[in-house]
């Protein structure tokens, strides 16, 4: 039975199997996350080999700084999301970023970089998502995130 909450065509989670998701989601499209390879998917752990997006380079052709926690974002959610089911009642609550944290280190200017995500802790409602950038071996970038799950809307979940 479809679900009036829920929209009911997700195209982004249709995924070739060596891929984070498919194309149709906002930020993921954006990133072109769609050609991501995914290197290691576990419970609560994702590894990917991630290009550089044009749209996100700056004038030197390095990853804008403010694009970067757009990744950070996006990964540490499917990170999470990589620790539940995939199915429909796994989407009774949706992910809300409370809080992110990045530290930059190197310049990431590709053309391929890795991210290597893990949760860390998992509270109640609340997880924590350590997640790195890699370029040619070295870390570049180091985010701390913080992901709450909160009912859908629509939704009375009120005994949580």
């Amino acid at each position: 039975m479809a679900r009036p909450d829920l929209p009911q065509h997700r195209p982004w989670l249709e995924r070739p199997p060596d891929r984070l998701l498919g194309r149709g989601h906002p930020a993921g499209d954006f990133l072109e996350a769609y050609d991501w390879k995914v290197l290691e998917e576990a419970p609560g752990r994702l590894h990917l080999d991630v290009h550089v997006a044009p749209a996100v380079r700056n004038p030197l052709g390095q990853v804008f700084g403010g694009f970067a926690p757009t990744y950070v974002d996006l990964v540490a959610l499917f990170t999470v999301r990589a620790s539940l089911p995939r199915d429909d009642d796994a989407l009774k609550e949706v992910l809300a970023t409370a809080n992110m944290r990045v530290d930059y280190m190197e310049p990431l200017v590709g053309p391929r970089f890795r991210i290597e995500s893990e949760c860390v802790k998992q509270r109640g409602r609340s997880h924590w998502v350590e997640t790195r950038f890699l370029q040619d071996g070295e870390l570049a970038l180091f985010a701390l995130t913080t992901l709450r799950a909160i009912p859908r809307p629509g939704r009375d979940d009120s005994s949580k």
